[in-house]
């Protein structure tokens, strides 16, 4: 990699739909660019930035990656991005290394514009970034560049301008005719040929090509200008102004092309390293200002102090950890201290690397704008700054998207699980949208991820580092109490041939206060129980609500109250007492209407207006209370707020992304404990007598 200055930069992020063709894209660029001499391909498990083994076993991109190359005297560093949602959050950490997105979208649109794609749009379009669109798949059938062009515009408006046309469809699509140069390039891989605009197109490409200019010229006064004055704009004029809308978010230029069949890529990139933003140019946001309140921009120096932002980590059971990050500001060299600002630690920066896919290609210096690698960092992290420690700069973390979904894991032997620990604690240091916790309630470990494909990934690359588990759906902690009142004896006496065992007690149990726990009530009188052996009964009384009355949960929120009883001078003693608060606990709270309680969940979705009727029904399928409806953040979407069930919401991350087809998200915290129905209740109390039969009662 030759040097360069920020503003000959271009970071792009490769955003849309799973299949929409980005990886493909990203292996055709790198060709045509003449990085690599084989074109590579999803299907085969041969495409660069596809390079984990589950990658190339699922055929779909599971990881970031990088695809730089160098075009025109531009360095374009692109970012291959995950389109499937359960690994959205490396499109989240693109996003704050990248300038510019390039949307990818398939030509076949009679169904609609994927949720993928709008989501990558939202979410590029909320963080100020450069936007344009790339048709994929116009060699296959059913190619509709025109249709898709129009779900576009429909979609995100009149300032969604195709910059190429495509010359045929299907089988019979060569090539672009180009805009801003009317004229035609026909030709697949580097065979890229210059012809004149087919007949049957010129029209066509005049009509689309005066919209393009007349979008291109209103973000300049002198464009804007000369076009109303009908004098014809230059390439250059033209092209000058596509750059300043893409600055000022005021066009979204649409290209077209083949990446499996590599026919329009050449275009592409010379449109992209011309027009798209640069480092210098977007620079990074600090604030906003004062007064105007209008968004502050650091200045992107290479001159100025380091600063970079950390985006992603690789912890690989073989290499070890590679970090990936961008400069932000200064120039950084190989074999120098850095200060890591978030944890306030010094790292040592060794050999520093330009990624393409795995390959590593060492580079002498990385100047701001440059997304590059380090390997061996000793604590640093994703969403860490690295900075010059006499001049320390702190950027915001990267807000990943919070857990939806949850397993139990359970090592396979007691090797698996020693080693357990040391794998999950790998895996959370290099995926930020992976969290494990123990529950307390139920004593399982739990892995938490964004959904059923991310976490069987986890479970993929927990084996890697050495931990063989089995998973399961978590246990419920469901709990128990009662509802009346009852007064029942707790009498132990046993005789052993030397000294007995002797207590006894009277104890009333009623509901007590909500989260209360136990209330515990020494009413004895007249010495019918002495003193000390009445916290003996209060620890019986403990003992025998953590074993349950009728299904083996804990009991809560109960009122005990100790108010008769009597003892053996010689043979009474703590244990004995201890057993005779058991026994009575057990006998009371057995005619006290006992109850299992479930968790309920405070639930919050978020989904567009079409789909609330039916995520209203499905929330009282599932036991749920709507508690109100109210119009989201965003526009066309609306917040539901609910109370459902804990045992109803375990795979509701799954579902909700089929009710609403992938454009719902949703976040579920503690709510309170309810009662469950007693049909539901009577499987849970057969199954615990069952497993009390069998010798395996108890739910730890």
């Amino acid at each position: 990699m030759e040097k360069h200055e920020p503003r000959d930069v271009r970071d792009i992020a490769l955003a849309g739909h799973s299949g929409a063709g980005k990886t493909s894209l990203a292996e055709a660029v790198l060709y045509v660019a003449g990085c690599s001499e084989r074109l590579g391909r999803v299907d085969d498990g041969t495409a660069t930035t596809d390079f984990d083994p589950d990658e190339t076993k699922r055929k779909i991109s599971i990881s970031l990656a990088m695809a730089p190359c160098d075009w025109n005297g531009r360095t374009l560093n692109w970012v291959d991005t995950p389109g499937y949602p359960d690994f959205w959050g490396d499109f989240v950490s693109a996003l704050r290394v990248v300038d510019d997105v390039l949307l990818v979208t398939p030509a076949q649109s009679s169904g609609g514009l994927e949720f993928g794609l709008e989501s990558a749009w939202e979410m590029a379009k909320a963080a100020n970034k450069a936007e344009a669109v790339f048709i994929n798949k116009m060699d296959r059938e059913n190619a509709d560049f025109f249709g898709a062009v129009q779900a576009l515009r429909e979609r995100w408006g009149p300032h969604v301008v195709p910059a190429v046309l495509p010359i045929g469809a299907g089988d019979t699509f060569r090539g672009v005719v180009d805009l801003v140069t009317m004229k035609a390039y026909v030709g697949q891989g580097r065979d890229l040929r210059e012809e004149p605009i087919p007949e049957d197109l010129r029209a066509t490409a005049a009509e689309w090509r005066q919209l393009l200019v007349e979008v291109a010229a209103e973000g300049d006064d002198a464009l804007i200008e000369e076009f109303l004055e009908g004098k014809e704009l230059s390439e250059e004029e033209i092209e000058r102004g596509i750059h300043e809308d893409l600055l000022g978010g005021r066009i979204v230029p649409v290209f077209c092309g083949s990446a499996a069949k590599v026919i329009g890529i050449q275009p592409l990139l010379t449109h992209l390293a011309m027009e798209f933003e640069s480092p210098d140019e977007a620079g990074e946001a600090v604030g906003k200002h004062p007064q105007t309140g209008s968004p502050e921009r650091r200045k992107c120096d290479p001159a100025g102090p380091f600063s970079a932002l950390v985006f992603k980590t690789v912890a690989d059971p073989y290499v070890g950890k590679l970090t990936y990050f961008r400069v932000k500001s200064g120039t950084l060299r190989p074999d120098t201290h850095v200060w890591n600002a978030s944890k306030e630690k010094d790292e040592r920066v060794g050999q520093l690397f330009r990624l393409r896919g795995k390959q590593q290609e060492p580079v002498t210096e990385a100047v701001a704008g440059d997304l590059v690698a380090v390997a061996k960092l000793a604590v640093t992290g994703t969403g860490d700054t690295l900075c010059d420690r006499t001049r320390p700069i702190v950027y915001d973390a990267i807000p990943f998207p919070a857990p939806s979904f949850a397993l139990a894991v359970h090592p396979k032997t007691k090797g698996d699980e020693d080693k357990l620990g040391a794998a999950l604690g790998r895996i959370a240091e290099e995926d930020p949208c992976f969290q494990t916790r123990r529950d307390p309630d139920t004593g399982e470990t739990l892995v938490l991820g964004q959904g059923e494909t991310h976490l069987d990934v986890v479970v993929g690359r927990m084996a890697r580092f050495g931990a063989q588990v089995t998973t399961s759906e978590p246990r419920i902690p469901y709990r128990e109490t009662v509802t009346q009142h009852a007064r029942a004896q707790g009498r132990h006496k046993k005789q052993t041939g030397g000294r007995g065992q002797f207590g006894d007690c009277w104890l009333q149990v009623e509901p007590g206060a909500a989260g209360a726990g136990l209330e515990f009530v020494d009413k004895i009188v007249g010495g019918a129980i002495p003193r000390q052996y009445i916290p003996a009964v209060e620890k019986g009384v403990r003992e025998a609500m953590g074993r349950g009355i009728q299904a083996g949960f804990p009991v809560v929120d109960v009122r005990v109250t100790v108010d008769d009883g009597s003892f053996h001078p010689v043979d009474s003693s703590e244990a004995a007492f201890i057993m005779a608060g058991i026994l009575g606990f057990q006998a009371a709270s057995r005619q006290a209407g006992p109850v299992i309680l479930e968790p309920v969940l405070q639930v919050t979705i978020e989904a567009p207006d079409a789909f609330i009727g039916d995520l209203m029904g499905d929330i009282n399928a599932r036991r749920g209370h709507v508690l109100g409806i109210e119009p989201s953040n965003q526009a066309g979407y609306q917040t539901i707020t609910a109370q459902v069930p804990q045992a109803e919401m375990l795979r509701y991350a799954i579902d909700l992304r089929s009710l609403a087809r992938g454009r719902a998200r949703f976040t579920a915290c503690p709510g309170h404990y309810a009662e469950i129905p007693a049909h539901l209740s009577q499987p849970l109390i057969a199954d615990y007598e069952k497993r009390k039969s069998e010798g395996h009662a108890g739910h730890d």
